[in-house]
């Protein structure tokens, strides 16, 4: 076994890993109570809002896998909002715009990650709202350690929020100033907010009767009307550098619900995985890992040149066909069952060949072709980046100039109860808060097209095709593993290095997410303003400067990160010996996990 920056946890208790060391603390703190998996996953939620709020907050999106015991296969959970009624591609085209901002009112979809967290709760949880939300309203009422990301974040928007976004100015520069890293922060309104609910539903005894009070509170009550009684006089400045009013409404919200649904399946030699939908980026880890299975990736090294060329031109094309195909089912006919055919997974593998690809190119599906043909003209598209914030994702801030998203938890219970989730959007710099919630708007209707007739076109009712993208995966021992990480369209590639790693080259846990990473950027992105980086390729130093340099002559075009600095990771695995493991990414110097 190689050195790790830190151990991988056993025990037989339970374990949680997230992206927050509070977080997680908060997560084993319901565990120790005699919470379940869902339990620890709602707190966990709920505090990450409040010490992660440059990454999410409750007024995002929230995409989740659970795995109750005795369950044969996991459920997909859908806290992905849908467009609003007023969100239509000639509304937007009418003011002036190309491509959907990516932030400010018009960048907002219905929120969806509370109601997400209820119905979590709900169906499969047994402790009550106020033990679930409490340690959120504590950390925003009293305060926490100011996170250095965070306060980076604040201080190179300080003035924007000033100039353009008061409410945000009043909650997140308290005296005027910046914070500073370390310094005690509180979030008074949002506290309030939370302690409202409570008392708006107090009345309530019956556990379940009350969370559906809340969500009525949230989504018909006075959350709604506070959000409905901003908007209807607010024109804020976007990421375009203009001033545009917003089109959600109460109405909106009152009218879309959270919901479970099937998860999709896929395999890679023994191994069973699960992704959620084509509404997600999901199946690219299934496509991709498809691909890999004859391309014998198990038998280089982990670390080695071949091992990221192979890996990086078989998500190449798997991102190609995201780009071309995947959206909101309920919408568009998805042929998912084609894109995860293993017969067509072998005609996407004969594609890859020694030197990397520079080209666009999606897969063949009958009666689609036009699909593709349109992908590939997008990616030649010019890109007009204008002034204001909101450009980028904000977990790629510390890899970018103005890159600014996304945190992540997974959690096993004594019971083998197991939940993967990525909450996302929301963030600080995606909208103006909300005068008196103390929450700002989601920003994830960016990853619409304004263009007709495409599955990612934007139309109310749809749901965009989110990059968040939690995994589960069943391994021929019996083990049960539960995985993800924050990082826009890096998500599924850094969690396929680790997952191979894991799977085909039997590192633990720990390993496995220690092992350098890369990824590509040869893909449209899926965040304001889509840029396509033709031949992208960034790897972390740690590589060393063979492979590195065996990579540039395959002629992949290559960024050297700084150290440590790609994926927030981790993971939580349960055996059939009721061992439990957990481990949690160094990088960023902030996830962890917790476990006994």
């Amino acid at each position: 076994m190689s050195f790790t920056t830190r151990p991988e946890l056993s025990g037989t208790f339970g374990m949680v890993a997230s992206t927050h060391w509070i977080a997680s603390a908060t997560g084993m703190s319901i565990l120790e109570k005699g919470g379940n998996a869902y339990d620890a996953a709602v707190a966990t939620a709920f505090v990450l809002n409040v010490v992660e709020p440059h990454l999410n907050g409750p007024l995002g999106d929230l995409v989740g896998m659970i795995w109750p015991r005795g369950e044969d296969t996991p459920i997909a959970v859908c806290g992905q909002g849908t467009a609003p009624a007023g969100a239509t591609i000639s509304h937007y085209r009418s003011e002036g715009l190309e491509l959907v901002p990516g932030s400010g009112l018009l960048a907002t979809v219905i929120p969806g990650a509370f109601d997400a967290l209820m119905l979590i709760l709900r169906d499969y949880g047994t402790m009550g709202l106020e033990e679930v939300l409490s340690p959120a309203i504590s950390y925003a009422e009293n305060g926490h350690p100011m996170l250095p990301q965070v306060a980076s974040s604040i201080a190179s928007i300080a003035d924007f929020f000033r100039e353009e976004w008061p409410s945000s100015a009043a909650a997140w520069l308290a005296g005027g100033a910046a914070p500073k890293a370390g310094e005690r922060f509180s979030n008074p309104d949002l506290a309030r907010t939370w302690t409202r609910l409570l008392e708006e539903t107090a009345s309530v005894g019956d556990r379940s009767e009350r969370i559906e009070a809340a969500r009525e509170c949230f989504y018909r009550g006075f959350v709604a009307e506070t959000i409905e009684n901003y908007l209807s006089d607010a024109c804020v400045m976007d990421a375009t550098g203009e001033r545009r009013k917003g089109v959600l409404t109460a109405q909106d919200m009152a009218g879309w619900q959270a919901s479970f649904e099937p998860a999709i399946a896929g395999s890679y030699g023994q191994w069973a995985l699960w992704k959620c939908g084509p509404w997600t980026q999901g199946p690219v880890l299934l496509q991709a890992l498809n691909m890999l299975e004859g391309a014998g990736v198990a038998d280089v090294d982990p670390r080695g040149p071949d091992f990221v060329h192979l890996v990086t031109e078989a998500l190449k094309l798997a991102f190609a066909d995201r780009e071309a195909y995947y959206g909101d089912p309920n919408h568009s006919d998805i042929a998912l069952s084609t894109l995860l055919s293993k017969d067509y997974a072998a005609q996407r593998r004969a594609l890859i060949g020694s030197m990397a690809s520079l080209d666009m190119r999606p897969g063949t599906i009958g009666g689609q072709e036009d699909l593709a043909r349109a992908a590939i003209a997008r990616n030649d598209m010019e890109a007009v980046i204008g002034d204001g914030p909101g450009v980028g994702e904000p977990t790629m801030a510390h890899l970018t100039s103005r890159r600014g998203d996304t945190v992540h938890f997974d959690i096993v219970d004594r019971w083998g109860n197991m939940i993967s989730a990525t909450p996302s959007g929301g963030w600080l710099q995606s909208s103006p808060v909300i005068p008196g919630l103390g929450m700002p708007l989601n920003s994830r209707a960016q990853m619409f097209w304004l263009t007709e007739g495409l599955p990612t076109s934007l139309a109310p009712g749809r749901r965009p095709r989110t990059t968040l993208t939690p995994s589960m995966a069943l391994g021929p021992d019996g083990r049960r593993l539960a995985f993800g990480t924050p990082g826009g369209d890096q998500q599924d590639q850094w969690q396929l290095s680790f997952f191979l790693r894991l799977a085909d080259h039997g590192m633990n846990l720990q390993e496995a997410i220690d092992a350098p990473l890369f990824h590509t950027g040869h893909l449209q992105a899926s965040f304001y303003p889509r840029q396509f980086k033709r031949g992208h390729l960034l790897v972390e130093p740690a590589f060393g400067e063979d492979v590195i340099g065996a990579l540039r002559a395959r002629g992949h075009r290559i960024e050297v990160s700084a150290p440590w600095a790609a994926g927030r990771l981790t993971a939580v695995s349960q055996e059939k010996n009721g061992i439990f493991r957990g481990a949690a990414t160094p990088r960023l110097m902030q996830a962890y996990a917790i476990g006994r």
